[in-house]
């Protein structure tokens, strides 16, 4: 197969601007002339090997990130939008989807928050009584929706935050453990810890300076939110630095991304980030070996591991997603070229939705995408309990995969046969924007697709797609 010319134009353009050099010199530095910059940045031409190495020689840049940065997934959400039954009669062709997410990126991300406006003032309209009663309604995004983007499109890794998690996690001199650590710096600032059987997670009094963790929470959960008091305490400058430069459109926003900044800081101080690495790459990514080092949760582990993309210290680039039993998805990230629908739940025929049948145990899943990559996904179930007889059980699963080219890192991937084609099963994002004809569970049809209806025929489903 011959190898896929690259283009990134958008990255060159943005790689340019941060130097604050023109184009006739940053073709210079690069070695080539103006006309072929001009061309390879607006995507005309492919980029070359010879740019490639000038960029890591003469700038120091991390040249991974060329195939990398927001087009797939902005070609995926903009399809997902574009399934909207007002596109029907309009809706662009995959190519110039593609075009429009290389070239021109702000555009695409304008259209997406155009969509998204548009889409909840339907919902709104829909239930018009309810709507009139609201004051102050305004047609932005949901600030559940921002602050989920916000971390989709940093690459789920925010390097700021996560150095300071690692520093403190190094600085813990004479505690045993992280735990202790946290410990002893909510003592420094003068606050108290108790554990209560009908307390929350976490309750903090700030009058009485007392921290409150339920006792009936596993450990993991327990260590998890006392960093998490930690970052709102003794991060609260650098948190609120990060979310200015993110400027979310409401407070709203900003207090939910707060809190998952804190919660990237736990995650980060928990599992460091170089630590965590090499651990991650001299167990070939074992969860449960993982997890009893790191005193962390299987959860917590398949999370962490979804955020290794240090410039310069890249870990295996994984997706990572969190199902209820309704298919919904309540958490999601990727660094693969797999992307999840923004809306609904995953495909069925993914083994996420087979771990609730098999709970404590790892599924694996050979799996292969409309667009021909495929992949090694492992699932498993994590509902959590409520602690005693009678409590609410939550029921979840999560799935951790990457691309089957680094299946020899993955101790899940031994034994599985990646030559053998029927060994991939087909999955897609959303029925909607998944092209494939004869998916036996299919529940409404593509978008891109016309239909045939035969009165006298009835196959698996209630029409052929053209």
């Amino acid at each position: 197969m011959a190898p896929q010319k690259l283009y990134a134009g958008a990255k060159l353009r943005d790689i340019r601007g941060r130097l604050g050099i023109t184009q006739k010199d940053f073709a210079a530095k690069l070695g080539v002339s103006l006309p072929y910059l001009n061309q390879m940045e607006n995507n005309n031409r492919p980029v070359s090997t010879t740019v490639v190495l000038a960029l890591a020689q003469e700038f120091g840049f991390d040249v991974t990130e060329l195939g990398q940065g927001d087009s797939e997934r902005l070609v995926s959400d903009m399809r997902e939008a574009l399934a909207d039954p007002i596109f029907a009669e309009a809706a662009p062709q995959l190519a110039d989807l593609r075009l429009t997410a290389s070239n021109a990126p702000a555009l695409a991300r304008a259209f997406l928050t155009l969509h998204r406006a548009y889409s909840q003032t339907h919902e709104r309209l829909a239930s018009l009584d309810e709507a009139l009663g609201r004051e102050g309604a305004q047609l932005q995004p949901s600030p559940w929706e921002e602050v989920r983007d916000f971390f989709h499109y940093c690459d789920n890794y925010i390097d700021a935050v996560d150095r300071a998690a690692e520093h403190f996690a190094q600085l813990r001199t004479g505690e045993s453990d992280i735990r202790q650590a946290a410990m002893g710096r909510l003592a420094l600032s003068g606050i108290t810890v108790r554990r209560a059987r009908e307390a929350p997670l976490r309750a903090f009094d700030k009058e009485r300076q007392e921290l409150t963790l339920s006792s009936l929470a596993p450990p993991e959960t327990q260590t998890f939110q006392l960093l998490v008091q930690v970052a709102l305490l003794r991060q609260n400058q650098l948190l609120d630095a990060t979310l200015d430069l993110a400027r979310f459109h409401s407070d709203e926003a900003r207090a939910i991304a707060k809190l998952g900044l804190a919660n990237y800081f736990a995650g980060a101080a928990m599992m460091p980030y170089t630590a965590f690495l090499d651990a991650a790459q001299e167990t070939r990514h074992d969860l449960e070996l993982l997890a009893a080092r790191f005193g962390a949760s299987i959860e917590q582990v398949a999370h962490r591991l979804s955020t290794l993309q240090r410039p310069g210290a890249k870990g295996v680039p994984f997706f990572f997603v969190r199902v209820d039993q309704a298919g919904t998805i309540t958490k999601r990230h990727s660094t693969t070229r797999l992307q999840f629908a923004r809306f609904g739940g995953a495909c069925p025929l993914w083994n996420v939705h087979r771990a609730f049948e098999t709970p404590g145990r790892f599924l694996r899943q050979l799996a292969e995408t409309p667009d021909g990559v495929r992949y090694i996904s492992l699932a498993i179930d994590v509902s959590k309990t409520g602690g005693h007889f009678g409590a609410p059980r939550r029921r979840y699963a999560i799935a951790l995969g990457c691309e089957v080219r680094h299946g020899a890192a993955l101790v899940y991937a031994d034994d599985l046969d990646f030559t053998r084609a029927s060994a991939f099963e087909p999955i897609g994002i959303s029925c909607r924007i998944c092209e494939r004809e004869n998916c036996h569970q299919r529940s409404v049809p593509p978008l891109e697709k016309r239909l045939t209806i035969d009165p006298t025929r009835r196959d698996t489903l209630p029409y052929r797609l053209e």
